[in-house]
């Protein structure tokens, strides 16, 4: 087991990626602590690992809230004893023309995307310090950090900015024995995504633009972040890793490609 007995906290952990992340180290001997703003949803993942043998609690957190934030860190010292690991997945999207973004638009993907992730890693890794031991944090990123699209500005700015700040609390934490790094996914089979794999226009389109031919499972992303949260990373620092089925190095779409 590559997490035995690690305390993890994983946001937005009610459902997509953050459900597979919190099952995933769970099997990988990690105790996980999910957190969400759906008091029923969250319960249903905990009680869903519990099922399995699992160990696992639930605290409602919405992450652009400090006192939120707080409280789930101090619940996990509480229950478990300390914080090793935190994954920041907790996530938001607006998607709209650049002229009808509102402030209020901005503000909101801005305080979970990015806000959020910088709270509970500051809040974690104050616990980490205090107890001088190591720690890890791993942001979920998007591909949509380097790459753009014309209607989801406040989305691709904030996950530019994970990226700018996984490399700076890299530096600023190493020294204490943290590690920091972020997963950045590609396109990934989610309940949003999976409108769009039936919509057959727009799933062509997406397809096109995926050298690897599929959408990634979220199981598959939980994965490397078992990776990025084990020693098996243990080299790792400031880097965003992008498993995104090679869309972000495709220049142009599959069907302008000539192939051998």
């Amino acid at each position: 087991m590559k997490l035995k007995d690690k305390i993890a906290i994983v946001t937005g952990a009610t459902k997509g990626i953050g459900v597979a992340i919190a099952q995933e180290y769970v099997k990988e001997g990690a105790k996980v602590v999910c957190t969400g703003r759906t008091v029923e949803l969250g319960q249903k993942v905990v009680d869903d690992i519990r099922a399995t043998g699992g160990d696992a609690i639930f605290v409602r957190c919405d992450v652009s809230k400090k006192a939120d934030v707080d409280h789930v860190v101090a619940e996990t010292v509480k229950t478990y004893g300390t914080v090793d690991i935190v994954v920041n997945n907790a996530g938001v999207n607006h998607s709209a023309d650049f002229f009808e973004i509102t402030e209020e638009d901005w503000d909101w993907v801005m305080s979970v995307d990015l806000k959020g992730t910088f709270l509970m890693s500051q809040a974690a890794a104050r616990v980490m310090v205090e107890q001088d031991k190591p720690g890890v944090i791993v942001n979920i990123g998007s591909v949509m950090a380097i790459l753009a699209l014309g209607d989801q500005i406040p989305y691709c700015a904030a996950k530019g900015a994970v990226n700018q700040l996984t490399k700076a609390m890299g530096l600023s934490l190493i020294g204490r024995g943290i590690r920091v790094n972020c997963v950045s996914p590609g396109p990934v089979l989610t309940e949003l995504m999976e409108r769009v794999v039936h919509n057959e226009e727009k799933h062509k389109q997406l397809m096109d633009r995926l050298p690897i031919g599929y959408i990634a499972s979220c199981e598959e992303i939980a994965r490397v972040c078992v990776f990025m949260a084990s020693d098996d990373s243990s080299y790792f620092v400031g880097q965003s890793i992008y498993p995104d089925g090679g869309r972000s190095i495709q220049a142009f779409p599959s069907r302008l490609e000539k192939r051998s």
